[in-house]
């Protein structure tokens, strides 16, 4: 199975904005899933309800509000573009803006079930011997909620790699800049002979799913064996 240079373009691209997504959102998810999973405020529920968001709503909604708020003439896209010269719109970095949104709520899930799953009792005893918070978390929170966070991370990878209403909206399909997997299947499919190159980029995003899925299992078992153990140590 031989590629085009078109099909490999749309490979790499897909590859570095699922990997960005997932890289760049991750430090946002932990903060919300701490958030939810540790603190009880007013308004809790909605800011929960705003988390998941993009899990309800039409992909192709999230695609235009991103693109009325981060677009050249959006409010935070006229002042990154009037200040710092940065246009996130129509190119790689709006496509991974627009998978990390999407795959969001799906890491969060993950590290807020992790969260709540902690013995709390480990980190009120490790707070009785002098620790610091910080060192609490660096050292048993952390560690413990590890298979989530991999859970999560693999979760949203795979979300942001097979991302398409979001991305085209705010991003639309051009090759070689935003043209992602998805988007490069879904141009093959309205041209005349496109069928074969169609098959291989399904049979290209089934291998790397596989591949994320079987990895994150593999980190996820070895993660657990080496708390339980620390525990019975």
């Amino acid at each position: 199975m031989i590629l085009t240079p078109l099909e490999i373009e749309a490979l790499l691209i897909s590859l570095k904005v699922a990997l960005w997504a997932t890289i760049a959102e991750m430090p946002l998810a932990l903060g919300a899933a701490w958030v939810l999973a540790r603190h009880n405020f007013w308004g809790k529920n909605i800011f929960n309800a705003v988390v998941h968001l993009p899990l309800v709503l039409p992909p192709v909604v999230v695609g235009y509000v991103l693109l009325v708020v981060l677009g050249r003439g959006g409010f935070i896209g006229s002042f990154l573009y009037d200040t710092f010269g940065i246009t996130i719109a129509f190119n790689w970095k709006g496509a991974a803006v627009a998978a990390g949104v999407m795959a969001f709520p799906l890491m969060v899930r993950a590290m807020r079930l992790a969260l709540e799953a902690i013995d709390t009792r480990l980190e009120k005893a490790a707070f009785t011997l002098g620790a610091s918070r910080l060192r609490v978390f660096v050292t048993i929170t952390l560690p413990l909620m590890l298979p989530g966070i991999i859970a999560g991370a693999v979760l949203a990878f795979a979300r942001a790699l097979g991302e398409f209403g979001a991305t085209i909206t705010f991003v639309s399909n051009i090759p070689g800049q935003t043209q992602t997997l998805p988007l490069a299947l879904y141009t093959l499919m309205q041209v005349p002979g496109g069928e074969d190159g169609a098959v291989r980029l399904v049979v290209i995003s089934l291998v790397v799913a596989l591949v994320a899925l079987i990895a994150s299992e593999i980190m996820s078992r070895t993660v657990q064996r080496r708390i339980k153990g620390v525990e019975n140590d």
